[in-house]
């Protein structure tokens, strides 16, 4: 495997798919600037994830590009591992292949088949590992990680990947997943901001951001173990669910929450900003939290 060479603990989680994808280019460079460590985004609706990351690693020098994650059933074992092979030996060290099931109304709602996302997930890293060492000789394989919410699939991130890339989470579900990895997978927490003083402001972006999400099982699952009930699970999810996932505040204030992942055991941490709209650019905010992050 090879090593991720983050050049700070803080990344940046930005799903840019009504971007152009030169201007999503300028904005990777900024952000490498700016002295933040990585660019992950999602996979869903829009770009293609390894095309993408081609683009964004040639667009920079030293930021890590992470898909986060990669749907798996959005293209074969092979053909993923192949790309990725190929994308680790043009940029060393800077490219991490991010892996997930996605959720059942997305999938089958493409015309695809979801079931048994565990033995799912576990099939298709062992389909990758029969890729020919031909492919790409002597380069290592980018690191893997796991879009792991429940400890079965955490302990597979161990297991027969690198680590895990939990999304929508507390810095205490950092703390758990870390304890069941242990200490020498890696850890990737994405933590959604909103910079704002107006906590009202705050509130509605989280509520906005939360809407799909709260209405897919998976994460209402997820939020179930991490100690929410029923009563949170609204559409939107309530203003406790909110408050806990999204961090609102200046600056500082979103640094210190950031830094509850830290020191829970993540490696790295990743923030996606929101903003007053799906498509807003997150530039101003980063700009202003940088700062406060100490990169």
């Amino acid at each position: 495997m090879t090593q991720i060479d983050f050049q700070s603990r803080v990344g940046v989680w930005w799903t840019s798919d009504a971007w152009s994808i030169q201007d999503v280019r300028s904005r990777a460079k900024e952000m490498e600037g700016l002295g933040y460590g990585s660019l992950f985004y999602g996979e869903a609706f829009g770009k293609e994830s390894l095309t993408q990351a081609g683009a964004l690693l040639g667009a920079t020098e030293r930021l890590v590009v992470g898909t986060g994650i990669a749907n798996i059933h959005a293209r074969d074992a092979k053909a993923a591992a192949a790309g990725s092979r190929t994308l680790s030996a043009l940029h060393p060290g800077r490219f991490v292949l991010g892996l997930g099931v996605s959720h059942g109304p997305l999938v089958e709602g493409n015309a695809g088949t979801y079931a048994k996302p565990l033995a799912t997930m576990r099939d298709y890293l062992k389909r990758m590992d029969e890729l020919s060492d031909k492919v790409e000789p002597g380069a290592a394989r980018p690191a893997r990680l796991l879009a792991a919410l429940g400890p079965k699939m955490i302990e597979l991130s161990g297991t027969a990947a690198d680590g895990a890339h939990p999304y929508l989470i507390t810095p205490e579900q950092t703390a758990s997943t870390r304890e069941l990895l242990g200490p020498d997978k890696w850890v990737v927490s994405e933590q959604a901001v909103a910079l704002t003083t107006d906590r009202e402001v705050g509130l509605r972006r989280a509520h906005e951001h939360l809407h799909m999400y709260s209405q897919l099982p998976n994460y209402r699952n997820s939020w179930l173990r991490q100690g929410f009930d029923e009563s949170d699970l609204v559409v939107g999810g309530s203003d406790k669910l909110a408050e806990h996932l999204v961090a609102i505040g200046d600056a500082k204030a979103i640094a210190e929450h950031v830094q509850r992942h830290l020191d829970a055991g993540a490696d790295h941490v990743v923030i996606q900003v929101l903003g007053d709209a799906p498509s807003a650019d997150p530039l101003p905010a980063l700009r202003e939290i940088a700062p406060a992050l100490d990169l």
